[in-house]
């Protein structure tokens, strides 16, 4: 049983209720989560819901059917996302921990942590005391171990797991880890459960190899108990008859465990496969089945390895891995969490100020429409869930945010896979010449017809939505049409104009975020003529002197596309010679689209989307020629391209 306590209940009140409980029988457990204060009463006690519901400070009970009320979904709807200094582990985002087996030496954390934070890492993992089978096996090097991952990971800006094996050193190492590891052989160790959900520092809680689903979850609820808010569960392979392999993954965990609780779910292809070969399949299978993320093994040379050497992988395989997984992740609706972006100052590296810091402006980032857009949705796999958003009535209106220092960063939709560039869009960028591209995202575009709870899908009569997610479902409109359609600004203010109206008969084209965020049904879902529906959006940012400063939350990638726009003479081969210096420099062409001219019928601008080599002063020539060849020549900024 859960008791939610009111936001302004009393110290008194409190303990009332918790005399109340403890006289009929419960044991009890106290927790905060989101806003509200709870309290879990274990055990078999009786008591009337009523008498309860009625005691001062108690906002409301719920009866739960799990052993494990803390960590059940039951207790709170809402996905948690834990967080490890700068990193959000759960969410929209992928996050991948990687690093070596054990701490071997100074040397060797060292490299292994540039190495895996220049392919994007976010993590750092090792072992500094490492349990094992055989007591003659490397055992790590200890407290010294630790202290070299530590300072490995603040001079690479990542933050470190390590596991814990025994309370005495959870104390020692507390100081020193930014995360506590819980191993499988350690799982229901629950008095080394206590002592580290005590100390109320992030877990990553392994599944035991004979342990069921519940059980795991019962000793996440240990850790809840004790103090901690953020446990993060991480499969890594269960014992069964098969010897193949080193471990069986479990892959059916992964959305066995979302569905019946709210934190994050890991998953460590390394020790469930056990070789080398075989785990980058077992990594991307991981993802492809909703997993939060992935803790990999990878050492310099890995033949050199004292610990689990045949399943570490080789540096350039894990950056592989890592490019996969970035375009895996649209597929499942997900972004690929990046690490923040570095500067150095005095020959100390340290991570981005916030942009209120840097630039003096607000840092909300702007998007257009309301809560549940896909626009929304694009922010919050750049940005993260915490970064505090505005929501704008037009994408003009995202421009001019941008432009005063209302908000640091805008999202805009500029492409979409089916219908086409949005040309209101990339029109604005000419009335914005402050204002520069400096990030991408491809979005995957899922469409559900949605209205009111009580409304059923013969009853629709009118559905809106924005006039580009009409064409993207003409097939399905095509179907119906007794339907009298009606454009909004968005899809979001579409679905949102139900409720405000109390639309009886009506229906709006938008995505699953909008149907929960207005507390509407989905009357129909996967509506569009395509399932491959993308919509590519760029993150804006207003110029500091010659160029916009880009958002840390964009990794630290050096860019590799740039946008241009341009007009050329009114003579033969003119857009040639353009095209021809870009050949000649080795510049791939990704998007050539000619734009008529407002005030000037039948000249055209030419928007184009350039590679930019790895030679930079090559870029900057290919910038110079242009010029010299073209008319009202605009560079609209240089950025990271979406795979």
């Amino acid at each position: 049983m859960i008791v939610i306590l009111s936001k302004n209940i009393s110290p008194h009140n409190k303990e009332m209720i918790r005399i109340y409980l403890h006289d009929r029988g419960f044991s009890l457990r106290e927790q905060n989560f989101e806003d509200n204060a709870i309290i879990g009463a274990i055990g078999k006690g009786a008591v009337d819901f009523h008498e309860l519901s009625s005691l001062p400070g108690v906002e409301g009970v719920k009866a739960t059917s799990k052993p494990y009320e803390l960590a059940s979904r039951d207790t709170k709807r809402e996905d948690t996302i834990v967080t490890v200094g700068p990193v959000k582990i759960g969410g929209s985002r992928i996050s991948v921990i990687a690093g070596p087996c054990a701490v071997e030496s100074k040397e060797q954390i060292y490299e292994t942590a540039a190495l895996v934070r220049e392919s994007g890492a976010v993590m750092l993992r090792g072992g500094a005391y490492k349990p094992r089978t055989s007591p003659y096996a490397f055992q790590g090097l200890g407290m010294r171990g630790l202290e070299y991952m530590k300072a490995a990971g603040e001079a690479q800006g990542m933050p470190i797991v390590t596991e814990v094996v025994s309370p005495e050193l959870a104390v020692q190492m507390n100081d020193l880890t930014d995360m506590f590891q819980i191993g499988a052989r350690n799982m229901q160790n629950f008095e080394l459960l206590k002592k580290v959900g005590s100390l109320k520092k992030p877990v990553l809680l392994k599944r035991g190899p004979s342990a069921t689903i519940e059980e795991w979850l019962l000793s996440a609820e240990y850790l809840l108990a004790s103090g901690t808010r953020d446990v993060a569960l991480c499969e890594r392979g269960i014992r069964t008859f098969e010897t193949y392999t080193r471990n069986t993954l479990d892959i059916s965990v992964i959305p066995v465990v979302k569905e019946l609780s709210h934190l994050p779910v890991l998953v460590d292809p390394s020790h469930a496969l056990g070789i080398r070969a075989k785990v980058a399949p077992a990594a991307l299978a991981a993802i492809a089945a909703g997993a939060d993320g992935l803790t990999v093994e990878v050492h310099p040379r890995p033949d050199e390895a004292l610990s689990d050497g045949p399943q570490s992988l080789y540096p350039e395989q894990f950056e592989r891995l890592m490019r996969d997984i970035e375009a895996m992740a649209p597929v499942v609706g997900k972004e690929l969490l990046r690490t923040p972006r570095r500067i150095y100052a005095g020959g100390v590296s340290r991570t981005c100020e916030e942009p209120t810091r840097q630039t003096g402006f607000s840092n909300q980032v702007a998007f257009s429409g309301e809560p549940g857009a896909y626009s929304e949705q694009a922010l919050l796999r750049v940005f993260g869930e915490d970064i505090p958003r505005l929501g704008a009535p037009s994408f003009k209106k995202v421009f001019d945010a941008v432009l005063d220092g209302t908000a640091h960063a805008g999202v805009m939709p500029v492409e979409n896979s089916l219908t086409g560039s949005i040309h209101e869009n990339y029109d604005l960028f000419l009335q914005y010449p402050d204002i520069d591209i400096v990030g991408e995202l491809k979005l995957r575009i899922v469409h559900c017809l949605i209205g009111a709870q009580e409304t059923a899908l013969d009853a629709v009569t009118v559905v809106r939505s924005h006039p580009q997610g009409f064409a993207q479902c003409r097939d399905f409109l095509d179907r119906h049409p007794q339907w009298r359609l009606e454009s909004y600004a968005n899809t979001a203010s579409a679905a949102g104009s139900i409720i405000k109206e109390n639309a009886s008969g009506t229906a709006a084209i938008a995505g699953e975020d909008a149907a929960k965020a207005f507390g509407l049904k989905i009357l129909k879902t996967g509506i569009e003529n395509n399932p491959l529906n993308y919509t590519r959006f760029v993150i804006i940012a207003r110029k500091i002197g010659d160029k916009a400063p880009i958002p840390p939350s964009l990794g630290s990638d050096k860019p590799n596309k740039a946008s241009l726009v341009f007009s050329v003479s009114d003579k033969p081969g003119a857009l040639f010679a353009c095209l021809k210096i870009l050949s000649e420099r080795g510049l791939n062409l990704s998007k050539l689209e000619s734009r008529p001219i407002h005030g000037q019928p039948w000249r055209y601008l030419f928007y184009v989307d350039v590679s930019i080599p790895e030679t930079e002063p090559v870029f900057d020539q290919v910038l110079e020629d242009l010029k010299t060849q073209t008319e009202d020549f605009r560079f609209l900024g240089a950025y990271r391209g979406a795979p």
